[in-house]
């Protein structure tokens, strides 16, 4: 009985010495755990989002991140209000140079007219960027405009009006939408022309990929223009588009890396390379790079050894998590590159 007694007693003490050792040796890592705070384009946010779960459960540390735009990204970056800011339309040498930003690619992905018409699927649908730029500046109104009919004669399309939606906040997503189409229409250069917000002819707004995302989903007979992962992710039915060579081809991570192949990221200032109409049979047209905007000189050089902790996990290991959501990974020489500027041009 008494050698029951200590027995019971010795496996006790055991149990709980573990227990404590387990928290011991959990201790280090929780007190070093270490919370950043970003926000900016909705074009990556679900590759973002991924990236900060699995870096999490890695790690233990959080990235906190806030998809509200393009141009509120580069707003709060340079209010200091964040620890990084995240933009589809790269920032230009002045600002960066003004502010003492150090601006990197991130991830590469391709924006998708979509498009909810009943029974017509995705990929179905053709679209020129003629015919594209047309739609958005009102002057198609029909989705049996006979020019559509024409490039699409086995597809049911309705006589019914065409409801065209677009963002409404300043987004990077606008500012690849509106530069290709300002390469591709000549007349849609000289009336609305490109940037993160423009003066639209016709439609109503959505904000974020989001926003749009939601809209098309809802409201038949509309046009949008989202992120391919929202695309996937809200079931809508994108179209094919013609691209610089005369090719209809069907947006994925082989059309997007095929337009991004040629990129010269070393020749632009900040690395800030635009992908739209790149020249090559399979390319995708309206591919664009999403960028990430630090302060060269912070004062608080923690917080930036922390954003670099991130995304070199994020550019060396989160390769497979963006591949599955069908954005291209940053290419390995570029990934040195940028290693070489966190080395050379970061506050230490």
């Amino acid at each position: 009985m008494l050698m029951h007694k200590l027995k019971k007693h010795t496996m006790k003490t055991i149990a709980k010495t573990v227990a404590l050792g387990t928290l011991l040796s959990a201790a280090p890592i929780l007190a070093n755990a270490h919370s950043i705070t970003g926000a900016g384009a909705s074009f990556p946010y679900p590759i973002y989002a991924k990236w900060a779960s699995l870096y999490e459960k890695e790690t233990g540390n959080k990235v906190n991140y806030q998809s509200i735009g393009s141009g509120g990204g580069q707003q709060q970056i340079i209010a200091k209000t964040i620890d990084f800011g995240a933009s589809d339309d790269p920032m230009k040498a002045d600002l960066l140079t003004e502010h003492q930003l150090l601006q990197f690619p991130a991830i590469i992905g391709g924006t998708v007219p979509v498009v909810n018409l009943p029974e017509i699927k995705a990929g179905e649908l053709k679209l020129s960027g003629d015919l594209l730029a047309k739609i958005y500046l009102g002057e198609i109104k029909k989705w049996n405009d006979p020019a559509l009919v024409a490039l699409n004669p086995n597809l049911p399309l309705p006589d019914k009006n065409i409801i065209v939606i677009h963002r409404s906040d300043g987004s990077g997503t606008t500012f690849g939408f509106t530069n290709y189409l300002s390469k591709v229409s000549a007349d849609w250069k000289a009336k609305i022309g490109e940037g993160k917000s423009v003066k639209w002819a016709t439609g109503q707004g959505g904000k974020g990929n989001e926003g749009i995302a939601a809209y098309v989903r809802q409201m038949k007979y509309t046009i949008g223009y989202v992120e391919y992962a929202y695309a996937k992710q809200n079931n809508l039915a994108w179209t094919a588009l013609q691209n610089q060579a005369g090719e209809f081809v069907q947006p994925n991570k082989d059309s997007f890396m095929a337009a991004a192949s040629n990129a010269k990221w070393n020749d632009a200032v900040g690395m800030g390379v635009v992908l739209t109409n790149e020249a090559g049979e399979k390319s995708w047209p309206i591919t664009a790079a999403s960028f990430i905007l630090m302060h060269k000189n912070n004062d608080n050089v923690e917080a930036s050894k922390n954003v670099v902790s991130f995304f070199e996990w994020a550019l060396t290991k989160g390769q497979d998590a963006a591949s599955e959501l069908d954005y291209v990974p940053i290419p390995a020489d570029v990934v040195k590159t940028i290693q070489g500027k966190w080395q050379t041009e970061l506050k230490k």
